[in-house]
C-alpha cells in the first residue's frame, strides 16, 4: 500500500478524504511534504536552473500548492471539529508551517531568480495574470525580509513564528472561553419573550447534556435570541455580561471548571502580538504595522483610510444620534426603562421595529426555511449566470455538511462547494469562505476549484427544518458571494486564480454584491415558504421589512468605523511598548466615534478576533471600503432594471462575472471595477442604500 493510500492528507488526485482523516496523519504528512517543498526550493534556487516560468515558478508552485491544500484541510478541521488531539497536532506543527513560509519570504536565491526572470527580454510575452504573480512575488519577498541582513532574517522570522502560536491560542481561547459558559434555567417563566423555537433548542441541549431544563449558551443561536426577545432584564445582563468578557481577566460568571480563575486570558496575548507586530515592521524599515498591512491593498496609507472612515463618519453621526434618541425615548416611555444600558439595546430595537413596521425577526423566520432559502439562491445563480447547482456526494467532516457541484449550460463542471450551516460547539463562531482547491491549468486539464461556506445557524429541531433568520439568509448569500469569486475564476495561474492574490480590501466586494439580492422582491418570492402552511412571504410583509431595511443604519454603521478606527490606529500610531493598553485606545476611540459607548467591563478587544486572529490587522476597515464598491456595483443592476424588468439581468450578471468574478487577482481591483462600472467608485450608492443620502 502507498503512503497516499494510507494517509489521506497525501492523496491530491480528487477531493479531501475527511471521512479517513485522524489526527495521527497529520505530523507525517506534514513532514514529507515540508520535505518536498523544500527539495523544490532547493533545486530552483540552483545556479543551473534558468529564472524561466516552466524551469523554476511552476514547480515550486506545484509544491507549495500540494502543502497549502494539506494543511488547508488541517486548519479547516481545527476550525469546525477542534477537539484535545487534533489541537494538539496542529499547534505542533503550526510553528513548523511558518518557519517553512517564513524561510520562502526571505530566500534571496530565489528572489534574484524573480529579479531575473522579470529582467529577461522575453519577459513581455508572458500573461498578463503571470506578470502579476512576478510583481506580487517582488513585492512580497521585500514584506518577507528578503532584505534583510542574516541577524535580521533571523529576527524576523522568529516574530512570525511567535505570532503564528499566539494568534492560534487567542481564537482557541475564545473558543474554549464561550464553550465553557452554560446557564440552566429550571423556570421556564425566567425565559418569557423567548420564542418556542429557540426554547425548543435549548431544551434539547439541557437533554443532551443530561439536565433538567434549559440550557442557554454563548453561542449566537442561543445568545441572540436572549439579548433580543427576554423580558427577563437581569438574565439579559448575566448574559451579557458574560458574552463581553469571555476571554478576559474576569473569571466566567457561570463556568463547568473552576470559576475563581480566568483560564483563558487573551489580554496578554494581545499586548505581545502588537509588540511582535511593530517589531516586524521596524525590521522591515516601516514606520508601523499598518503600512506593512496596507502595502498589499487598494489603500495607499493609514492616513488615507482614517480620512475616509471620518467622511463616512461625518455622514453617518447625525443619522446615529438619531437612532439613539429614538431608542432611549421609546425604551423611556413605551417599556418603561429609564436609562437603557448595553443588555437593553437589542431587546429596545427588536421592541421598537415591532411597533414601528409591525413585523418581528420571528415572524419573518417562518417563512425562511432551509430548503426554501438554498432553492432560492440556487435560482438566483442560475437566472445571473446562468450556472445549475445540484446536490452531489463527498466525504464530509460532519453528518450536517452538504456538498454541490455547479455546471454550466453544457453540463461542464465549473467547481464545487461544501456548506457547513449549522452551530456546534466544536466549531469557532462566524461565518466565512475558504478555499479547499484552486482553479489552475495541469498537464491533464483544468483543476477544478472547490470551498467550504461555513455558517453558524440553529439547526433543525424535531421535525422542522432549519429556519433561518433574514439576517442569516443575508449571512449566506455574502459567504456564497466568496464562494462565486473563488469557483467562477476564469484565471488558470495559481497565484493569481479564484481569491488568490485579490487585495484584501476588495476582497469583500463579491460578498457584499450578493447581500443587495436578498432586498429584491423577484429573489425573495422564490425562496420563501411559510414553515407550516406553506405560504409563501406575503408582499406587505415584505414591504414592512423593506422600510425597516435601513432601521438604526447610522448606529450600526458608526460602530463598523468605531471598530476599524480602533483597528488602524492599534497598528499605526499607538506605542504597543508604552504605558498604555489596547483597552485604553479603545475607551479613546470611543469618546471620540461612539454613540453608544458599552459599560467600563466590556472586553470587546480581547475577542477581536478578525485582527488578533483572523487575516483583518489594520483591515477592518475594508468591509467598509468594499461596500463602497459593492454597492456602486450593485447600483449598474438597478440603473438597467427599468429597461430589462428587473435586477436580475443575466447580460449585467455576466458582465459582473467576467470583469470581476472572473478576473481573480489577475489585475488591480480597481482596474477589475473600472471595467464593469466604466468609472471611478464613488460613495453615493452606499449612502443611499444605507437610507443616508
Amino acid at each position: 500500500m502507498t503512503a497516499t493510500m494510507e494517509n489521506p492528507l497525501l492523496d491530491f488526485s480528487g477531493l479531501p478524504r475527511f471521512a479517513e482523516f485522524k489526527p495521527e496523519f497529520v505530523t507525517p504528512a506534514i513532514d514529507q511534504l515540508l520535505a518536498d517543498c523544500r527539495a523544490a526550493v532547493l533545486r530552483a534556487e540552483a545556479a543551473d536552473t534558468p529564472a524561466e516560468w516552466d524551469a523554476f515558478v511552476a514547480p515550486l508552485d506545484d509544491a507549495n500548492e500540494k502543502l497549502g491544500r494539506a494543511w488547508g484541510q488541517v486548519s479547516h478541521l481545527h476550525s469546525v471539529m477542534d477537539s484535545p488531539e487534533l489541537r494538539e497536532v496542529y499547534n505542533a506543527n503550526l510553528p513548523k508551517i511558518t518557519v517553512f513560509y517564513a524561510e520562502l519570504g526571505q530566500n534571496e536565491a530565489l528572489f534574484a531568480k524573480f529579479k531575473a526572470l522579470k529582467a529577461r527580454p522575453d519577459y513581455e510575452s508572458l500573461s498578463a495574470p503571470r506578470k502579476k504573480i512576478v510583481d506580487n512575488e517582488l513585492r512580497d519577498f521585500r514584506l518577507g525580509g528578503a532584505e534583510l541582513p542574516a541577524d535580521k532574517k533571523a529576527r524576523f522570522m522568529q516574530v512570525q513564528e511567535e505570532l503564528a502560536q499566539l494568534s492560534a491560542k487567542f481564537e482557541e481561547n475564545l473558543l474554549d472561553a464561550t464553550n465553557d459558559f452554560a446557564l440552566f434555567i429550571d423556570d421556564v417563566a425566567q425565559l418569557s419573550g423567548v420564542p418556542d423555537d429557540v426554547l425548543a433548542a435549548m431544551r434539547a441541549a439541557a437533554e443532551a447534556d443530561a439536565k433538567p431544563g434549559w440550557k442557554i449558551t454563548l453561542h449566537m443561536p442561543s445568545y441572540l435570541p436572549v439579548m433580543q426577545y427576554a423580558d427577563n432584564r437581569e438574565l439579559r445582563e448575566q448574559i451579557y455580561r458574560a458574552y463581553v468578557t469571555r476571554a478576559s481577566e474576569f473569571p466566567p460568571a457561570t463556568s463547568s471548571g473552576d470559576k475563581g480563575e480566568a483560564k483563558w486570558d487573551n489580554t496578554p496575548l494581545i499586548a505581545a502580538i502588537l509588540k511582535l507586530r511593530r517589531e516586524a515592521a521596524e525590521l522591515l524599515g516601516f514606520r508601523s504595522y499598518a503600512e506593512i498591512s496596507l502595502a498589499a491593498k487598494m489603500a495607499d496609507t493609514p492616513a488615507d483610510v482614517l480620512k475616509f472612515l471620518d467622511e463616512l463618519g461625518v455622514r453617518a453621526r447625525p443619522y446615529a444620534e438619531r437612532d439613539f434618541e429614538e431608542l432611549k425615548a421609546f425604551a423611556r416611555d413605551e417599556l418603561g426603562i429609564a436609562d437603557p444600558q448595553a443588555w437593553d439595546n437589542t431587546f429596545v430595537s427588536e421592541k421598537l421595529r415591532v411597533a414601528r413596521y409591525s413585523f418581528s425577526d420571528q415572524e419573518v423566520k417562518q417563512y425562511f426555511p432551509e430548503p426554501r432559502v438554498m432553492a432560492g439562491l440556487f435560482k438566483l445563480i442560475e437566472t445571473l449566470y446562468g450556472l445549475h447547482i445540484r446536490d452531489d456526494k463527498a466525504p464530509v467532516w460532519h453528518p450536517d455538511v452538504k456538498f454541490y457541484t455547479l455546471t454550466d449550460h453544457a453540463g461542464q463542471r465549473v467547481g464545487q462547494f461544501y456548506l457547513d450551516l449549522y452551530a456546534r460547539a466544536s466549531k469557532r463562531g462566524g461565518a466565512w469562505m475558504d478555499d479547499v482547491i484552486t482553479r489552475r491549468r495541469k498537464n491533464d486539464g483544468i483543476q477544478t476549484p472547490v470551498a467550504y461556506l461555513n455558517c453558524n445557524f440553529s439547526g433543525p429541531v424535531g421535525d422542522k427544518p432549519a429556519l433561518f433568520t433574514h439576517d442569516e439568509v443575508i449571512t449566506l448569500f455574502h459567504e456564497t458571494g466568496h464562494g462565486l469569486h473563488h469557483l467562477l475564476t476564469q484565471i488558470e495561474e495559481i497565484g493569481v486564480s479564484g481569491i488568490n492574490g485579490v487585495e484584501w480590501d476588495a476582497v469583500e466586494l463579491p460578498s457584499q454584491f450578493m447581500e443587495n439580492f436578498c432586498w429584491e422582491w423577484d429573489v425573495l418570492k422564490h425562496m420563501t415558504a411559510h414553515v407550516d402552511t406553506g405560504e409563501p412571504l406575503p408582499q406587505a410583509l415584505f414591504d414592512k421589512m423593506l422600510a425597516a431595511k435601513n432601521f438604526q443604519s447610522g448606529l450600526q454603521t458608526m460602530r463598523q468605523i468605531e471598530f476599524a478606527s480602533f483597528d488602524m490606529h492599534l497598528h499605526d500610531d499607538f506605542d504597543p511598548n508604552g504605558s498604555r493598553t489596547a483597552l485604553d485606545l479603545i475607551d479613546d476611540i470611543r469618546r471620540q466615534v461612539a454613540v453608544i459607548v458599552p459599560p467600563a467591563y466590556n472586553r470587546f478587544p480581547n475577542n477581536f478576533s478578525h485582527i488578533f486572529a483572523g487575516g483583518y490587522a489594520a483591515g477592518y476597515y475594508s468591509y467598509k471600503w468594499a461596500e463602497v464598491l459593492s454597492a456602486d456595483a450593485y447600483a449598474l443592476f438597478e440603473d438597467e432594471a427599468e429597461g430589462y424588468g428587473g435586477v436580475l439581468n443575466p447580460e449585467v450578471g455576466h458582465r459582473f462575472w467576467s470583469e470581476i468574478l472572473a478576473q481573480g487577482g489577475a489585475r488591480p481591483a480597481l482596474e477589475s471595477f473600472k471595467a464593469f462600472r466604466g468609472r471611478e467608485p464613488t460613495i453615493d450608492a452606499l449612502l443611499r442604500h444605507n437610507g443616508m443620502a
